[in-house]
């Protein structure tokens, strides 16, 4: 069966963008659905450092079951997994969290609701230490662990150990030595907690993870291959006498905002890397993902990452990743969530509200889209069903003065649409660059009140006309049986 229909955003408050408007036709075939998109996609990552006590609130601990704030943040943001790891996870200079600080961990874990992927030490570890602090986790939190993760980057120079690198660990050379060590040490966890899974490898570069895909396929132990990806790369383009000098941030937005990252960058990191983890039958997740490495301020914080984000997260789902979780580095305001120095508070950015909007239109199942115009309008759309609802998600990265809306008429194959809904992700003025004005279903992320973003009902009607979604703007549709 198939229902068309179109729809007038009503109370949309860009109404003179209707005067640049791009055509277009969005179709969905719900009749074959594809993915199952897990209930833990959404994620942050930080370092192990942060487990330690903070030194910018008096000794207390950052993931702690008291943090109300913290924990307003996540349950707000739609935030549902959280990885603990990075290059603080070991090495000379390595964290070493107490029981006390895993027990503030699991105890912020359960008051949001999340999964925890809890990296332990390689590099200079120790395989016993490794599993007394996996069986203490066993023991105490297995609700709340989605799975162990050794090592951060082993196929990095500063891994090696030289004359292969910069590393301190004689015992790790390249990735046979590093799978050799990695074999031992999941034996030793393993030992004291039989029934342990694992993620790995964590790896920087493309090379690694299909590697350890097919050594690893059956052991039975790993439950998931792991990658990195910071597509933008480094933010940095020379140095001058004051030292690095970053990308200006009108590049930097428009290398976010840029159909180069979905025609070639992510289907590259996809076949090199990724393809054959699939081909091997096991699943993966990129579990340091972000804009580019340390932010662009004014950019990477800016509402034109929250339109990267959210597009970055449903490619992602759409070819089956277990998930994504944002890299955050202490205390850089360009990442998901920070700490306001001034205010001693913790905020998140714009990439937290497409985290949010993911979460609202990411229940089910992928299923296929195709857009439709006769003219070029730098614009997605993504599609998941379940058995009552069907979510589209339509980001329009158009900015600027030439900029157009999209007037989308909408064609669902398989699904006869009852109710319909939609709630928008925008700037109050459709600024692409602002870093604050933001707002979801007409509702700003607080980290004390709980998010309040509304659905608006909308009737369809015989002769409707199309949905508007403006430019610097995205727009999830609800549509019930």
């Amino acid at each position: 069966m198939k229902f068309f229909f179109a729809l007038f955003w009503a109370n949309c408050p860009f109404l003179s963008a209707a005067l640049a408007q791009t055509p277009l036709t969005i179709t969905i075939d719900t009749r074959s659905p594809g993915y199952a998109i897990p209930d833990d996609f959404s994620g942050v990552s930080f370092g192990a450092i942060a487990e330690m006590p903070q030194r910018e609130h008096n000794g207390a601990f950052l993931f702690s079951p008291t943090n109300t704030q913290l924990i307003a943040l996540f349950t707000n943001s739609g935030i549902r997994n959280l990885r603990l790891g990075g290059s603080t996870v070991e090495g000379l200079k390595a964290a070493h969290p107490s029981r006390a600080a895993i027990d503030s961990v699991f105890g912020f874990a359960k008051a949001a609701g999340i999964n925890v992927i809890y990296s332990l030490p390689l590099l200079n570890g120790n395989p016993s230490d490794d599993a007394e602090t996996a069986q203490y986790i066993w023991k105490n939190y297995r609700p709340w662990l989605d799975c162990f993760a050794i090592g951060n980057e082993p196929d990095i120079r500063r891994y090696h150990y030289p004359p292969f690198g910069s590393g301190s660990d004689p015992a790790i050379t390249n990735y046979a030595s590093y799978l050799v060590q990695w074999r031992t040490f999941a034996a030793a966890i393993t030992h004291l907690v039989p029934d342990a899974k694992f993620a790995g490898p964590d790896a920087a570069s493309p090379e690694w993870a299909p590697h350890f895909a097919a050594d690893e396929k059956d052991s039975g132990l790993v439950v998931m291959v792991t990658q990195h990806y910071y597509v933008g790369g480094s933010p940095f383009i020379g140095t001058n006498d004051d030292g690095p000098v970053r990308i200006p941030v009108p590049k930097a937005i428009d290398k976010m905002l840029s159909p180069n990252y979905l025609d070639r960058k992510y289907p590259t990191l996809y076949k090199d890397a990724i393809a054959p983890v699939v081909a091997n039958g096991m699943a993966y997740r990129m579990t340091e993902a972000d804009d580019c490495l340390k932010g662009v301020p004014n950019a990477s914080d800016s509402f034109a990452s929250a339109l990267w984000a959210l597009d970055y997260l449903h490619w992602w789902a759409a070819h089956g990743a277990s998930g994504v979780n944002f890299h955050n580095t202490e205390w850089l305001k360009t990442d998901t969530v920070y700490l306001d120095e001034d205010s001693g508070e913790y905020r998140i950015n714009p990439k937290a509200y497409a985290i949010r909007a993911f979460d609202l239109g990411s229940h089910g199942s992928v299923v296929p889209v195709t857009v439709a115009s006769w003219k070029k309008i730098n614009l997605t759309a993504y599609a998941v069903c379940d058995k009552t609802n069907l979510y589209l998600t339509i980001i329009n990265k158009e900015y600027g003065p030439d900029a157009q809306s999209a007037s989308a008429a909408i064609v669902s194959e398989g699904f006869s649409v009852g109710g319909i809904q939609v709630m928008s992700l925008r700037t109050a003025d459709g600024d692409i660059g602002a870093t604050n004005g933001i707002t979801l279903g007409n509702s700003i992320i607080s980290n004390h009140d709980q998010w309040l973003g509304q659905w608006e009902s909308l009737d369809p009607g015989k002769n409707g006309v199309p949905v508007i979604v403006p430019a610097a703007s995205a727009a999830v549709i609800r549509l019930s049986r």
